[in-house]
């Protein structure tokens, strides 16, 4: 069984987000997170009822500067990590200039498939589907918006 075999069973694409939500600022990081999961799609292989089942085995954020940042996962938003807002991540990127950028998103996927009630198994090789790319505005800012007094909550967003 070959990736070709399996053409027909299409996987989901991918959610593609990012914090702050579609803007940046210059010289700090922007964290970006995927939307994807194991998923199992069923339909007709080789004449007979059968599943495929897909898990992400990587992330690769192509941005339009020349930037490529690849994970072995899809990120988290900086409140799951226990990290302050605009802090490095393993799927972050800092922007060197400001302007208008495209963060394209390609989740790598493992297929295996089964024929009714069988167990799975492996297909050899990987494939990418991309999501839909993300718009980044990068700017730079003099004024920070904080939640409250930074002298009494240090460790408060924006402090």
């Amino acid at each position: 069984m070959t990736l070709r075999d399996i053409a027909s069973f299409v996987p989901a694409k991918p959610g593609n987000g990012m914090e702050p939500g579609g803007w940046a600022v210059e010289d700090l990081p922007a964290n970006f997170v995927a939307a994807a999961s194991v998923q199992v799609v069923s339909g007709t292989l080789l004449g007979q009822p059968a599943d495929v089942r897909f898990t992400p085995v990587g992330y690769r954020w192509s941005h339009s500067d020349g930037a490529l940042v690849e994970s072995g996962g899809p990120g988290a938003p900086w409140s799951a990590l226990g990290q302050r807002e605009f802090s490095a991540t393993d799927t972050s990127h800092v922007y060197a200039e400001s302007g208008e950028y495209t963060v394209a998103l390609d989740v790598v996927l493992r297929a295996e498939y089964r024929f009714a009630g069988s167990g799975w198994r492996s297909i050899a090789g990987t494939l990418a589907v991309a999501g839909e790319a993300q718009r980044v505005l990068v700017g730079t800012f003099d004024t920070v918006l904080t939640n409250g007094d930074c002298k009494a909550n240090p460790s408060g967003p924006g402090c």
